[in-house]
């Protein structure tokens, strides 16, 4: 059994769902309008069904936008994340899984023994580059972190790694001072 189609939403009323870029609204209107006037809905029932369309097309989107920017590796996927057999409290995976803090430009470390479920946030290594400035050596991270987490960090970090050593005095502080017409002490 076929169900008749709802009828298409006036024609200036579509010009002006495109020119406000409302893909998600000018796709419900059809059927939420047919709905509205079989049911003789208040006008601002419509109105908020039309807009929770609009907010939660862009929503879906916003996610496959940053899960496609992401670039997770494939086989281990936040689908593939079982939910139930992490240690991590709920309410974090659910936070982490909108992928918000992308958006925000932070960062996520997630430490814990093998075979916990880190590797499905782990997207970069060996797939894009990386680029590390510190006044510390790598060999020396471990001066400012628990050698584990500095072991683990800088063997991913040094491999198929270009290490360059930089000597002398600072740049930056020499051109503070010659600013000021103090001349450094050597």
């Amino acid at each position: 059994m076929s169900f008749p189609s709802a009828p298409a939403i006036p024609e200036e009323l579509d010009k002006l769902m495109r020119r406000m870029r409302l893909p998600y609204m000018r796709k419900a209107a059809p059927d939420v309008l047919a709905t509205a006037r079989a049911q003789r809905w208040d006008p601002a029932e419509v109105l908020r069904l039309l807009i929770a369309e609009e907010v939660t097309g862009r929503d879906a989107a916003t996610r496959r936008l940053r899960r496609s920017s992401a670039n997770f590796p494939t086989g281990k996927t936040l689908g593939s994340w079982r939910a139930e057999d992490s240690t991590i409290p709920e309410p974090t995976q659910n936070s982490l899984t909108t992928l918000e803090w992308i958006g925000r430009a932070e960062n996520l470390v997630i430490a814990g023994p093998s075979g916990t479920g880190k590797s499905q946030i782990d997207a970069a290594y060996e797939r894009r580059s990386i680029a590390v400035t510190s006044n510390i050596h790598p060999s020396g991270f471990d001066t400012i972190m628990p050698k584990t987490l500095a072991g683990a960090s800088t063997d991913r970090l040094m491999h198929h790694a270009h290490l360059v050593t930089t000597s002398g005095d600072s740049h930056r502080l020499a051109e503070a001072l010659a600013g000021k017409g103090v001349v450094p002490l050597n």
